[in-house]
């Protein structure tokens, strides 16, 4: 979800599904602990996690060059109506064909913002030592030496409001996991999204083992973690560009549905490619780059070498036996339903009831 979506919930009240289905930082949501892709890098002083937008950024940058290309519609039928046929012209034709253009025109600087000359990649830092969590926002163009780019902080406490938020759209229900920042009236000021979306309520299991992922590094760090599903790559090429158009369609899609997308896939390969060409990579702030110095020795700092980064390498490490493919761990102290798919229903049900440790 393309999170310039949220801002028609600030100046308003959390919605009541979001805080009927507050995820605490205290205590786990379900009995299973696992990562779906979610991460660039963690070590033992903070994780960087990935937001939305970043796997699905080929959708959005495909639909900003179309609304540019169609804004030549409104020039067309001012062709027709007043060069082509000029016995048609007529003052509201000319309205129609203005108004056409800016309509476009408002779509390609609404949505085109961010996608191109702006940032390639909007890590989330979870970090462990200062107990918050660093959004990376926006590029600042003009930024003094230091300051780096737009950052927003959350702070890691159980007053914070993280949750499991739903949309419903024409493509279905899709979850995913949320942080508001609240005023004294408590209506949202700021929100943001972390990690990837979820379809439909049977991967509602795996939002739920996803943020106990996310809670166990926080309160007990690396140790004990399972192996992330992948590590995200920050220098992406071609051909990541061409894996994340491709799986933006399924990561089990049959070969005869990848057959008949792939134009579309080669189209959104290029998009996503050209869009990246015009971004950079984030800044970091001063000051949270000089909280955020790894020791050397970190047994858990990770991707290193010899560790597959990105769609492709791992891929080809798993089908050599030499990376973990969907790994996870159980919590030995749950006490609820043991079963995570059914533990996920009844939690949308009564959360409050079913979360527990």
């Amino acid at each position: 979800m393309d999170e310039r979506v949220m801002k028609k919930c600030v100046g308003k009240p959390v919605p009541e599904w979001d805080l009927a289905h507050r995820l605490p930082i205290n205590r786990s949501v379900g009995p299973v602990i696992q990562d779906f892709g979610s991460i660039f890098g963690i070590n033992a002083v903070f994780m960087d996690v990935i937001e939305p937008s970043f796997l699905e950024k080929q959708w959005f940058v495909t639909g900003v060059a179309l609304a540019f290309v169609f804004i030549g519609i409104g020039p067309y039928i001012y062709w027709l109506t007043n060069i082509r046929y000029p016995d048609a012209a007529d003052i509201l034709g000319d309205i129609f064909a203005v108004c056409v253009s800016l309509g476009f025109a408002f779509i390609v600087w609404k949505l085109g913002r961010g996608l191109f000359f702006g940032l390639r990649y909007r890590p989330i830092r979870f970090h462990r030592e200062e107990r918050k969590l660093y959004a990376m926002r926006t590029r600042r163009f003009f930024a003094k030496p230091g300051e780096g780019d737009v950052i927003w902080e959350a702070p890691w406490t159980e007053d914070s409001i993280f949750c499991l938020h739903h949309e419903d759209t024409s493509f279905g229900t899709i979850f995913h996991i949320r942080h508001y920042a609240v005023d004294d009236n408590g209506n949202v000021t700021r929100a943001f999204s972390i990690g990837r979306e979820w379809t439909g309520t049977r991967q509602v299991e795996m939002a739920l083992a996803q943020w106990n992922y996310w809670r166990a590094y926080m309160n007990d760090g690396p140790n004990g973690l399972p192996k992330p599903m992948l590590f995200h790559t920050q220098r992406e090429t071609l051909r990541e560009s061409f894996l994340f158009s491709m799986y933006s369609f399924g990561m089990r899609a049959p070969v005869v549905v990848r057959l008949l997308m792939m134009p579309l896939i080669l189209v959104f390969t290029v998009m996503r490619t050209m869009a990246n060409a015009t971004c950079r990579d984030p800044v970091w702030p001063e000051a949270i780059e000089r909280i955020s110095t790894i020791d050397s020795r970190d047994p858990y700092a990770e991707p290193r070498p010899g560790t597959p980064v990105g769609w492709g390498d791992t891929a080809l490490a798993q089908q050599r036996g030499e990376y973990p493919n969907a790994l996870k761990t159980r919590i030995d102290s749950w006490s609820g339903e043991p079963d995570a798919r059914m533990h996920a229903a009844a939690w949308l049900d009564s959360p409050t009831t079913h979360a527990a440790r």
